[in-house]
């Protein structure tokens, strides 16, 4: 383990350097977006689970590749470009493929392959373009709205939609915003559900299946969340139901609903899913 450490440690060290400005461009969207705050943690993460695959694969020989050094020119030049455009999506790109091409050519083939998963889960570092986002956000919103309104006229409650905004029986108005929308809670309940399904199975369809589950159980913990503001609106007006301790209180209740359901469900798929069903088929570690 310490000679793994000793061979990749000052080289990591000095790609952080040289990646640093597209480094703080990273930082400063974690910090400035709700849904990618968890960004700051994704490399602990991968750092810890790099360090369980070090720990259990010390057998493996070190064995330098020069093939890693085209993969650090790329990463490398993928950051150039994405300097030069102002794109932080590329600049993260190109320092997650310096990194893999650094393991590869201080490490060889078989330490980047039994260290692919932590090199992997570095990729939620990296924010989605904009392009990408607003669309999804779009069709959540109108996916939560539209739901939210036929539940709610489901148990005969009388509201009126237009759009996104949503009108109450006393005449106040509601508009489901973008953290209603399920985006937050998709894009942060991924990485834990990867890291979960990781390191608590091994059969894959069980992974992959846990994984999925987080776009559903995202968006059913938003749906409640807009039914709960709605009938807080109702009963104590939409300011007092949209701002505040009570807003942000059922905002952070639904996140931790969606924890621990999809903790929840890890459990329950195990359960669906024994072992034995798919003999042969675990993946690898």
């Amino acid at each position: 383990m310490l000679e793994v450490l000793r061979v990749i440690g000052w080289p990591l060290a000095g790609l952080i350097l040289v990646f640093a400005p597209g480094l703080s461009n990273l930082s400063e969207i974690w910090s400035s977006r709700e849904f990618y705050t968890h960004g700051y943690l994704v490399p602990l993460v991968s750092i810890w689970a790099a360090a369980g695959v070090v720990q259990n694969r010390h057998q493996i020989p070190i064995e330098p590749d020069s093939r890693g050094l085209l993969a650090i020119g790329l990463g490398g030049v993928v950051y150039a470009a994405g300097l030069g455009v102002s794109w932080v999506p590329l600049q993260g790109l190109g320092f997650v493929c310096a990194v893999a091409g650094m393991v590869w050519a201080r490490c060889g083939v078989r330490w980047l392959n039994a260290l692919r998963f932590p090199l992997a889960y570095l990729l939620f570092m990296v924010p989605l373009p904009d392009s990408w986002i607003t669309p999804v956000i779009v069709s959540l919103q109108l996916f939560v709205s539209e739901a939210g309104v036929a539940l709610l006229r489901l148990i005969g409650f009388s509201i009126y939609r237009d759009g996104n905004i949503l009108e109450l029986p006393g005449g106040e108005s509601l508009f489901v915003a973008e953290a209603c929308s399920g985006i937050t809670s998709v894009i942060t309940l991924l990485p834990i559900a990867m890291i979960l399904a990781y390191f608590t199975d091994r059969v894959l369809r069980r992974q992959i299946l846990l994984v999925a589950s987080v776009i559903p159980i995202a968006l059913m913990g938003n749906l409640l969340r807009v039914l709960a503001t709605v009938f807080a609106a109702n009963r104590w007006g939409a300011e007092a139901a949209t701002t505040g301790s009570l807003h942000e209180s059922v905002g952070v209740a639904t996140y931790v609903l969606g924890c621990a359901v999809l903790l929840a469900m890890g459990t329950l798929i195990r359960k669906w899913i024994p072992d034995g069903n798919f003999a042969g088929e675990l993946a690898p570690r």
